[in-house]
């Protein structure tokens, strides 16, 4: 039986790609939001999300942050995929009958010198592939749009240059996330583990100086923390965290008892192994 995925996007996203290389056999769910995709995971166990959380030259995806205290779905594991964008256009077409270039806005900024070089016009869509998905159904022949490579075997588009961003190297962060119960996998020493956690300050002085004491004291590493506003308020805001080490690993055990001491709320939204990923960069 093929695992459901959901991803935010239509198919021949980065995130559909990004799940081929995670599962063998999948079927995958494309969802027009972040929000509609983890609604999908919530409600049903037998699906699973791909969803990015940040990537290296264009930072958190931020409408991402605010939905997960919303659902409060168990990260089950992280892994890290380059982007790799390539300029597509219809079978037959040419590049000097191009005055548009159609993609997400992240693809559009991260392949801004390109764009200029060849004199177009950037339009803003919801997403890349979903760009490339129009594109073959309206048969524009003066738009070109940034996707993946994928996108272009999905809706028989033409390749007209690979690698079109202008960094190499550009890499986004997922995360595959989950409705089943938080499940602490057992610690192992020889391994090397991720924990997720989103928490809330007490309204106190040095609260965040209090919190984060635990870790250096404990010599825990933190890979990632970010504060996040939510409910459109300028109230306290809530903290994303990622700790390099197991929840039931004693120092970081520790730690966490520290941070809990200083919140008003604490989720672990999920221990899982660390991608090899950050091994080798």
């Amino acid at each position: 039986m093929k695992q459901k995925i959901a991803i935010q996007g239509e198919l021949g996203s980065y995130s559909h790609l990004a799940a081929t290389e995670i599962f063998d056999d999948i079927e995958v769910v494309p969802c027009k939001t972040f929000d509609q995709a983890l609604d999908l995971v919530k409600n049903n166990k037998d699906i699973k999300a791909v969803i990015p959380i940040e990537n290296s030259i264009a930072g958190r995806v931020a409408d991402v942050h605010y939905l997960l205290p919303k659902y409060k779905l168990s990260v089950i594991g992280e892994s890290f995929h380059k982007v790799n964008h390539c300029l597509l256009a219809l079978k037959g077409n040419d590049l000097k009958n191009i005055k548009y270039v159609k993609s997400h806005s992240h693809a559009i900024g991260q392949c801004h010198q390109k764009i200029n070089k060849y004199n177009l016009s950037p339009i803003i869509e919801a997403d890349t592939a979903g760009a490339a998905k129009k594109l073959s159904e309206e048969k524009s022949l003066d738009v070109a749009v940034i996707a993946s490579e994928l996108a272009a075997q999905i809706y028989n588009l033409n390749i007209i240059e690979k690698n079109f961003e202008d960094i190499s190297g550009n890499t986004t962060r997922f995360l595959t996330m989950s409705s089943d119960k938080i499940n602490l996998i057992d610690y192992e020493k020889n391994k090397k583990f991720i924990t997720t956690c989103i928490f809330k300050l007490k309204s106190l002085p040095a609260a965040l100086y209090n919190s984060l004491g635990g870790f250096a004291v404990n010599n825990v590493n933190l890979t990632k923390l970010e504060s996040f506003t939510v409910n459109n308020s300028f109230d306290q805001a809530l903290f994303y965290l990622d700790i390099e080490g197991h929840a039931k690993e004693p120092k970081v055990e520790t730690a966490l008892q520290t941070l809990k001491k200083n919140t008003e709320s604490l989720d672990i939204l999920g221990v899982y192994l660390a991608s090899d990923y950050r091994n080798n960069h």
